[in-house]
């Protein structure tokens, strides 16, 4: 009848358990992701994880979300089109915006390639790039685009992923890694 009992009680705290612990990642996921922007555009955001559950409700047309899958420390607040971009490229997807969107990463990234969306890791063609603090433009006109730089060491703004439908322009706000 003890173990009965002690059976029952676990089973009933069980889902109390978990549901703390879900709060509590979602609470991680949110602090994570108020890096990425200034507390003028976090304070009021929504957050969201990358399986596009909503962790907090926002008001000011702002979505942050933490890192995402086989990313780290990569946090990003994005706007309506960035919004629209992040559902596209996640998909590989198609990507149809009617304006020009920001994207904040204040943290930086941890890595990403110059050339290929969809890279993971560094390899001899793709133009691996660690990225300091940075804007994020997007354009529906991608032809403005090409006429951009595209090499990341040029000292300022350069085009990421040119030819892509994922093309966007990086706009370094901070110190920069050293490159080798």
């Amino acid at each position: 009848m003890i173990r009965t009992a002690a059976v029952v009680a676990a089973l009933l705290l069980l889902p109390t358990h978990l549901l703390a612990q879900l709060s509590a990642d979602a609470e991680a996921q949110v602090a994570e992701a108020k890096t990425a922007a200034p507390p003028s555009i976090t304070e009021n955001a929504t957050f969201m994880d990358w399986e596009h559950n909503v962790l907090r409700d926002g008001s000011n047309g702002w979505t942050c979300m933490p890192s995402p899958p086989d990313f780290k420390d990569t946090p990003m607040c994005l706007d309506g089109p960035w919004l629209q971009w992040a559902q596209a490229w996640q998909t590989k997807g198609e990507l149809d915006i009617d304006r020009v969107g920001i994207g904040y990463m204040m943290v930086g990234d941890a890595g990403a390639s110059n050339t290929d969306p969809f890279a993971t890791a560094p390899t001899p063609e793709n133009e691996w790039v660690v990225s300091g603090p940075h804007l994020m433009v997007i354009t529906p006109d991608t032809d403005d685009l090409e006429r951009l730089p595209t090499d990341p060491e040029n000292g300022g703004p350069w085009v990421m992923w040119q030819g892509t439908p994922y093309a966007h322009i990086m706009i370094p706000i901070g110190d920069q890694p050293t490159r080798p």
